[in-house]
């Protein structure tokens, strides 16, 4: 009989350790099983937390954060956000204007209240299509009401559009114009720092890289600027006269006059609002509430005293009506918002990669019928921006239509992305055009001398190093690239040519980098259409032969949310979920490590001096042509 080897001390330790270690490992798979399980029929029992909507209510419009076209962040981030009780951030101008034309149709909404102080505002574009939804609100015989404590001028384009717009005794609001200035960055970089900044262009007016070569801005850039600013502001003027049955030259007259009305008032700002007609009357946010309490339903368990619902809760009750699976051919809208960048990119900056692909999507998905391209972006990168332009063009081969609509900037490489669309539609106020091409290179031998530093070596040929910015920058070289970005100027134009149908000569006349506002472009034929986004959707519903607004679906093509992201919003969406975040702090304490962390984007132009492959300089097609 074979006797069984007893183990040693030392092993029969190991042996315990690993055993224990073994069942801690299950115990805790176990734990975090039970844990999901229960999370998962938590969701099951808690149900959505909306709330039914009942009669009389008042929908309350008290956006914070920026107006934009596409959230740059995930849907977790935000549903997280939420449930914590932190407001801010971002409003897309898509979910503001369907919930104010949803409204204008409900019966179960008897007024809108806008309270906008909050509204980070976008540009001109962004505010009158906003304002149009307002508009659509009054007229369909529901009464709009405005508040503000303190408002400036693009969040009063809005307000000016209610019923009746109050403000508080002590607040203020002034219109005072458009304004576009720089800084400018020449002396200190040149002459402090000895940091020498190349420039190449074409174009006289294509002022984007001005600050780093000038000292102030030149007479061409503040000609073009000028007369764009003035269009856009004589409509700014125009909108809010009408909207407040005033007249829009005696509108301009006062403001001229301002120093001399203000003192009048005896410094009073807000009186000077009233005695200008701008508001109707001056009222605490406690007597704005007493008067939607006696005109609505008297609620003392709501917010302000009158039952109401805010926009989120609105959007979630037209969302929880939206069916899962719709047969309807679907006209689909690609979002292109921020600088165009080569790659793949994040919400709120075009990719050349990252967006291509959106549109090949649409391209290659039988159900879609037909694409509208949101453009709201300065341009950028000129290889970025032609990868976006070929998918467009590949889509019209596919036989899909294409449609751009333009937010408030299309501008440089958002018009390049755009050109070839079959009608592209613009808001009077939209910035385009800036048809031109230019690129930077900083050298900085000047700078390290003034350190002590020395840059020497060799080469095989008089161009190896050449473009290496711890050298002077050769005459020769700046011959080279400066025909690199004349081509990049031939291809511009001569696509636009090609796209609008216009002689070359035609469309150099009023390129050269020069801006125009959307109205300026379509007399020059830049642009096919005034109209917003809805016009655009029905274009293209048109063209592709989809019938009435009902017989088909609008549906917006962005990056997917991955399965766990989607599982923990629903988990946080549900009342267990919004109870559990919100009421524990262990919770805040762990979401605050482990929500994403987005690293700050570099500069547009530091990004822009990053050597590329096989090329001496990156063509840029880029405006900062924003107010």
């Amino acid at each position: 009989m074979n006797d069984i080897p007893r183990r040693g001390p030392i092993a029969r330790f190991f042996i315990g350790v690993w055993d224990a270690m073994n069942f801690t490992r299950r115990l805790v798979l176990n734990l975090l099983f039970l844990l999901l399980l229960f999370l998962f029929l938590a969701i099951l029992m808690a149900g959505p937390r909306t709330k039914p909507l009942l009669e009389r209510t008042t929908l309350v419009i008290a956006p914070e954060g920026n107006l934009v076209e596409q959230f740059s962040s995930d849907p977790l981030t935000r549903a997280l956000e939420r449930a914590l009780g932190e407001k801010g951030g971002e409003v897309q101008l898509r979910d503001l204007v369907r919930a104010l034309d949803a409204a204008a149709k409900d019966k179960r909404v008897e007024r809108v209240v806008l309270n906008l102080d909050k509204l980070q505002a976008a540009g001109m574009a962004s505010l009158r299509e906003t304002a149009d939804a307002i508009a659509r609100v009054k007229a369909s015989g529901k009464q709009v009401v405005a508040f503000s404590e303190m408002m400036d001028q693009k969040q009063y384009l809005l307000a000016a559009q209610a019923s009746e717009v109050y403000l508080d005794p002590m607040g203020g609001m002034l219109l005072e114009g458009l304004g576009r200035y720089r800084t400018f960055y020449r002396e200190g970089l040149q002459d402090k720092l000895g940091v020498d900044v190349h420039l190449f262009k074409v174009g006289e007016y294509k002022s984007a890289a001005e600050p780093y070569v000038l000292d102030a801005a030149s007479p061409e850039a503040k000609e073009a600027d000028l007369y764009w600013m003035n269009d856009v502001w004589q409509r700014y003027l125009a909108d809010v006269a009408k909207a407040r049955r005033l007249d829009a030259a005696r509108l301009s007259q006062q403001i001229d006059q301002m120093p001399a009305g203000i003192e009048g008032a005896q410094g009073d700002l807000a009186k000077f609002a009233l005695q200008t007609r701008l508001v109707d009357g001056l009222k605490t946010r406690e007597e704005v509430d007493d008067l939607l309490a006696q005109r609505g339903v008297a609620d003392e368990d709501a917010p302000g005293g009158y039952r109401q619902a805010s926009l989120d809760e609105y959007l979630t009750q037209l969302d929880s009506g939206i069916s899962a699976v719709d047969p309807r051919p679907q006209v689909a809208v690609v979002v292109a918002e921020g600088e165009i960048r080569g790659g793949e990119q994040p919400p709120g900056t075009v990719g050349g990669e990252s967006t291509a692909e959106l549109l090949r999507e649409a391209r290659d998905d039988e159900n879609v019928k037909a694409v509208v391209l949101r453009v709201d972006s300065p341009g950028g990168e000129v290889f970025a921006s032609e990868q976006i332009r070929r998918e467009i063009v590949g889509l019209k081969k596919a036989g899909k239509p294409v449609a751009v609509s333009m937010g408030d900037l299309a501008a440089s490489g958002g018009y390049w992305i755009s050109m070839d669309a079959d009608r592209i539609y613009a808001d009077a106020s939209t910035i385009t055009g800036s048809i031109g091409i230019f690129g930077l290179i900083p050298t900085i031998p000047r700078a390290l001398e003034k350190i002590g530093v020395r840059s020497d070596g060799v080469g095989t040929t008089r161009f190896a190093g050449a473009f290496d910015i711890t050298r002077p920058l050769q005459p020769e070289v700046g011959q080279v690239i400066q025909s690199v970005i004349e081509k990049g100027y031939r291809d511009f134009t001569g696509r636009v040519a090609t796209a609008r149908k216009k002689p070359v000569e035609q469309v150099d006349a009023i390129a050269r980098g020069r801006v125009w506002t959307g109205a300026q472009a379509k007399e020059r034929g830049l642009v096919d259409e005034l109209g917003g986004l809805q016009q655009a959707v029905a274009f293209a519903a048109k063209r592709a032969e989809l019938g009435q607004a009902g017989d088909y679906q609008v549906r917006y093509i962005e990056k997917a949310a991955t399965p766990f992201e989607r599982f923990f919003t629903g988990f946080i969406a549900s009342r267990a979920g919004g109870a559990l975040m919100r009421d524990s702090d262990i919770a805040r304490s762990l979401i605050a490590k482990a929500s994403p962390q987005t690293a700050q984007d570099l500069r547009f132009l530091e990004g822009a001096i990053t050597p590329t492959r096989g090329v001496p300089v990156k063509a840029l097609a880029y405006c900062f042509c924003g107010f």
